[in-house]
């Protein structure tokens, strides 16, 4: 099976792993080093508000991005024009860049939930683990355009 950046997977029922239960998994980093992805559909059951340090920010939706690095926060977005520094993965998607940017556009409500997701925690294997979980049946490659990847 052959993965890349921007493919997006389906957690099957025979993987067995709770994290995964129905989940939708954006792959935004795949090379020799391994792969990179965040769950797209499952919220957390925080707000960014709700963290010590965003206390004074708006109400804004966190997902659960994966069972790796529940410590920091992460984000992927289709506003390249206003937040810097992101990585293109795919058709207008883009991961990371300028944070306190994207945090100060929430607040502003130049940006809303169709232009960025957030994520606490991200999921992540080693070289060749992921393609080895779809040789046995754990994932499935799903055909979804990416462009909806911030809908979920």
């Amino acid at each position: 099976m052959n993965i890349s950046t921007g493919t997006i997977l389906l957690s099957k029922p025979s993987l067995n792993d709770a994290n995964f239960d129905n989940a939708f998994v954006f792959i935004t980093e795949h090379n020799q080093k391994g792969s990179i992805g965040f769950i797209i559909n499952k919220k957390a059951d925080k707000f960014l508000n709700q963290l010590v340090e965003f206390k004074d920010c708006i109400a804004f939706p966190l997902y659960y991005g994966g069972p790796v690095d529940n410590e920091h926060l992460f984000f992927i977005h289709s506003r390249p024009d206003l937040i810097e520094g992101g990585t293109a993965i795919a058709n207008n998607i883009y991961y990371g860049g300028n944070f306190k940017q994207a945090v100060a556009l929430l607040n502003n409500n130049t940006i809303t939930t169709k232009d960025i997701k957030i994520f606490i925690g991200y999921c992540g294997w080693d070289f060749n683990q992921i393609e080895e979980e779809i040789e046995e049946g754990g994932w499935l490659v799903k055909e979804v355009a990416v462009e909806n990847v911030l809908a979920y």
